[in-house]
């Protein structure tokens, strides 16, 4: 796949989650596919590497109960090879009423035309605190 269709596909994954559709985006996903988030687990349970099944998880734990759905906005992205760099800020207001506005660096690789792995930089702390009311 060429580094623009690459790109492409990392910016649809991520427009599936502004349409509540986590499903769309887990179809997305190699079969093996990981996501890891940035933190200490100790610290932040929702930290760490996740299989495909756990993220999904979580993700339908979140998305389906936002407002208008979880818009991951990308601002920037630059690929190479199989990996997709995508700067991105996310809106949404919760199931508790609090809005969840975070900004993030994801690392995406690519492999044969689906999303193989997720590596998410983010502010845990605005998430910690959005998530517990």
């Amino acid at each position: 796949m060429s580094l623009e269709t690459n790109k492409q596909l990392v910016a649809d994954f991520f427009a599936h989650f502004g349409r509540k559709d986590v499903q769309g985006a887990l179809d997305m996903m190699t079969a093996d596919a990981t996501w890891w988030i940035g933190g200490k687990p100790a610290l932040f349970p929702l930290c760490g590497l996740k299989t495909k099944a756990e993220i999904g998880e979580l993700l339908n734990s979140l998305v389906p109960g936002t407002k208008d759905g979880l818009k991951i906005t990308p601002k920037a992205m630059v690929a190479e090879g199989s990996k997709v760099a995508c700067e991105a800020e996310s809106y949404g207001v919760l199931g508790n009423g609090r809005t969840y506005n975070n900004e993030y660096h994801f690392l995406v690789e690519v492999r044969d035309g689906k999303i193989a792995a997720v590596k998410e930089y983010l502010d845990t702390m605005h998430t910690a605190d959005v998530l517990k009311g």
